[in-house]
C-alpha cells in the first residue's frame, strides 16, 4: 500500500502554502496526503488577508475520522493558530505513534502573524515535545526561545534552544542567512549541515511548509531522520529555483519541477 502523510494545517487559497503545498509535495514525492484543516485563510501573493480558525472538535473529527480508518505513516503539523488547537493537535498526535514532522509556524512570508502569541507557550510545552523533527525558520526560533541568529555560527545555540523544549531532532533554517542556504539538523549529538546554493529567486511562497511535507513522505517511505531531510531539501531546493510568478506579489515554489524535465 502506498505510504499515507497526514497534514494537520491551514488552508491557503492562493495554492502556494498550507495544506495545498503540502498535499502537492506529497503527490510529487509519491505518498498519499490527506488533511485536518484547523483554519482557513483568505491569501493571496501579497499576503493575507483573513484567517478563520476552525473549533477544536472539527479538528479533532478529521484526525480521528482519517487515523482510525485509514492509518497514517507520518503526521505533519503547519498553522495551528491557537492555544486550544495547538493543544488538541498535540494530545492527538501524542496517541498517535508514528513519526511527526512539526512546523511551528508563526508568522508568515509575509510578515503576517499565523500564530497567537497566547499558543506560544502551548508550542514549547505540549506540541514540541511530541515532534520528531522540528523545523523553525530563524523568525520562529527568535519567536520560539528568544535566540537571535545573524550567522551561521549561532545555529547551533539555536538548535540547542530548540532541543529544550523536547523534539528528538530539529532542523534549523538558515535560508534568511546571507550566503548559501545552510541548513543545521542535530539531535544534540548527531550534527549534519545541509548546504545548497542559494537560487536568486524571489518567488518562495510556501518553502517551509513544502519542506517539512517532503521531509515527513520521506519518513513515511522508511527514511532516517538525516536521509528524509537530505532527500526533502535536493526537493525544495529545485522546487524554489523553479518558483514561478502568481498575482502581483510573491509567487510559489514549483512542487511539480520534477515532473517538467
Amino acid at each position: 500500500m502506498k505510504p499515507r502523510v497526514l497534514t494537520v494545517a491551514g488552508s491557503d487559497s492562493g495554492g502556494g502554502a498550507g495544506i495545498q503545498a503540502d498535499l502537492k509535495t506529497m503527490v510529487a514525492l509519491g505518498v498519499h496526503g490527506m488533511s485536518v484543516v484547523t483554519a482557513v485563510t483568505a491569501q493571496n501573493s501579497l499576503g493575507v488577508q483573513g484567517a478563520w480558525e476552525l473549533p477544536a472538535e472539527a479538528v479533532r473529527a478529521q484526525y480521528r475520522s482519517v487515523v482510525d480508518d485509514i492509518g497514517v505513516q507520518a503526521v505533519k503539523t503547519g498553522m495551528l493558530a491557537s492555544a486550544e488547537l495547538v493543544e488538541t493537535v498535540a494530545e492527538l498526535i501524542g496517541g498517535t505513534a508514528v513519526p511527526t514532522v512539526v512546523d511551528p509556524v508563526g508568522i508568515s512570508k509575509h510578515g503576517d502573524s499565523l500564530l497567537a502569541d497566547s499558543a506560544l507557550d502551548a508550542v514549547r510545552t505540549k506540541l514540541l515535545p511530541v515532534a520528531t523533527v522540528a523545523t523553525p525558520n530563524l523568525d520562529e526560533v527568535a519567536q520560539l526561545t528568544g535566540v537571535r541568529v545573524e550567522s551561521e555560527g549561532q545555529l547551533r545555540e539555536a538548535a540547542a534552544a530548540v532541543l529544550s523544549y523536547g523534539p528528538r531532532w530539529v532542523l534549523i533554517k538558515g535560508g534568511h542567512l546571507p550566503g548559501d542556504a545552510v541548513d543545521l539538523l542535530t539531535d544534540g549529538s548527531e550534527e549534519h549541515w545541509l548546504r545548497a546554493a542559494r537560487h536568486d529567486n524571489r518567488h518562495t511562497h510556501g518553502t517551509g511548509c513544502t519542506l517539512a511535507s517532503a521531509v515527513a513522505s520521506q519518513l513515511a517511505k522508511g527514511d532516517s531522520v538525516p536521509e528524509a531531510v537530505t532527500a526533502a531539501k535536493a526537493y525544495v531546493t529545485g522546487a524554489i529555483a523553479a518558483g514561478f510568478a502568481l498575482g502581483g506579489g510573491i509567487g510559489p515554489v514549483d512542487h511539480g519541477w520534477r515532473f517538467r524535465g
